[in-house]
C-alpha cells in the first residue's frame, strides 16, 4: 500500500501507524530526476513485502517533514517502526539494494530478540549467551547494571561492541558512577561546580580530562552548558 502523505497527516499516516508496522517513507520531488526512476521500483518491492507500507512525501510541498529529516539530498528513503528511524538510504540505488532494504525490516525476531523484549536481568544474560554481541542486549543489560551500582561489570560488557552514541553515554555514566566526584548528574550546580574545578588540571592530568569528557557527555545536546564547556576545555588544551 502507498499513501501520500503531507505534513498535516505525518502523524497519523506515519508515526501512529509505525506503532503497529514498518513504515517507509520516500522524500522525493517532482523536479527530481533519480526520483522519478526510484520510485517505480521501491513502489513495487514494498508492494511485495507484506506488513509494510510505504509513504511518499512531496518536500517541495511538505517542509516540515523535510526538515525533520534533516534532508540533505533526494531521492531520500527512511524506515520508521515505533517512532524511530531504523533503516534507510539516499539516491537511487538498485533493485536488488532495495529488495535487501525491505527484507531487514520483515526479518523474523531471533530467539535471543524475544529475551530482549522481556527486558529483566535473567533475560537479557540469557540472550547473550545466545548472541554474545545482540547490541540492544547489551544497551539494555548495561543500563540495569549502572543502575545497580555494577559500572564495572558494564563498562566490560560495552567493550563488546563498536561505539555509537547510546554506548559513549553509558560509559561515560559508568565511569562517573565508580569515580563518585559527582552524586548526582541531575545536579546542575553540582556538575557546573565540578566541571570548573577539573578545568583546572585538564591539561595535565589525562583522569581529570576523562572525566571532564565524561561529565559533558551525561549533559544534554540541547543544554548551553555543553557548548560554553567544551569551549572552555579547548581553551586550556590548546
Amino acid at each position: 500500500m502507498t499513501i501520500d502523505v503531507t505534513d498535516a497527516t505525518f502523524e497519523t499516516e506515519v508515526l501512529q501507524r509505525s506503532d503497529s508496522a514498518p513504515v517507509v517513507i520516500d522524500l522525493w520531488a517532482p523536479w527530481c530526476g533519480p526520483c522519478k526512476s526510484l520510485g517505480p521500483i521501491l513502489e513495487r518491492v514494498i508492494d511485495e513485502t507484506e506488513g509494510v507500507t510505504l509513504v511518499k512525501v512531496n518536500v517541495d510541498e511538505n517542509p516540515r517533514v523535510s526538515a525533520a529529516f534533516s534532508v540533505q539530498s533526494i531521492p531520500a528513503v527512511f524506515a520508521i517502526k515505533d517512532r524511530n528511524v531504523i533503516d534507510g538510504f539516499t539516491g537511487a540505488i538498485p533493485e536488488a539494494q532495495i529488495r535487501e532494504f525491505a527484507q531487514r525490516l520483515v526479518k523474523a525476531p531471533s530467539a535471543a530478540d524475544l529475551l530482549v523484549e522481556k527486558g529483566d536481568e535473567a533475560s537479557l544474560r540469557e540472550a547473550l549467551e545466545l548472541e554474545a554481541g545482540h547490541e540492544t542486549a547489551i544497551i539494555a543489560l548495561s543500563q540495569l547494571l549502572i543502575d545497580t551500582d555494577r559500572s564495572e561489570e558494564a563498562l566490560a560488557l560495552l567493550a563488546r561492541i563498536p561505539e555509537n552514541a547510546d554506548t559513549r553515554l553509558l560509559s561515560a555514566r559508568a565511569r562517573l558512577a565508580e569515580s563518585q566526584d559527582v552524586k548526582d548528574l541531575s545536579d546542575t550546580s553540582e556538575v557546573d561546580n565540578r566541571l570548573t574545578e577539573l578545568l583546572e588540571i585538564v591539561k595535565d592530568d589525562e583522569v581529570a580530562r576523562q572525566e571532564f569528557l565524561d561529565l559533558l557527555e551525561a549533559i544534554d545536546d540541547e543544554d548551553n552548558r555543553k557548548a560554553t564547556f567544551r569551549k572552555a576545555l579547548t581553551s586550556r588544551l590548546f
